[in-house]
């Protein structure tokens, strides 16, 4: 029998991200949107929808892992602005947007959310870029 506090993925996040690691608190998955390097921490904590909802110790390695993140994708991408944002009006499962940003992308200096389509990455793309991030991000 499936344990119902079990931690299940919500199915869009399923359906709109790749899987890149698996870390102590958070997977870490790509949105499958290649006009943005654009990755997003999911606590893997059944039922949360608020940063708040979390034990003090999850918050700490929420906000770790998000720092972690953070450096990686300023290494790998220097970018003008990383995003990083809690939002969850469409998706409730708490999430953790970390958003590469630059100046002239597809909707800079707007949000990314509401202008125009995601462009799902080609397979090769797909690969190379998951490669890269998994390598960039065990290394730290």
């Amino acid at each position: 029998m499936d344990d119902p506090y079990a931690f299940r993925l919500d199915p869009q996040l399923e359906k709109d991200t790749v899987n890149i690691a698996d870390w102590h608190l958070c997977e870490v998955r790509l949105m499958n949107d290649s006009r943005y390097p654009w990755l997003i921490l999911i606590p893997k904590v059944p039922d949360i929808a608020e940063i708040h909802e979390l034990a003090e110790e999850q918050q700490h390695l929420l906000l770790g892992e998000s720092v972690r993140l953070s450096k990686a994708l300023d290494q790998l991408f220097a970018p003008h602005k990383l995003n990083v944002a809690a939002l969850g009006n469409m998706v409730r499962q708490l999430h953790v947007h970390h958003i590469v940003r630059f100046e002239g992308d597809a909707s800079f200096p707007q949000p990314v959310w509401g202008v125009g389509d995601a462009v799902p990455y080609d397979a090769d793309a797909l690969r190379e870029t998951v490669k890269g991030l998994q390598i960039a991000l065990d290394l730290l």
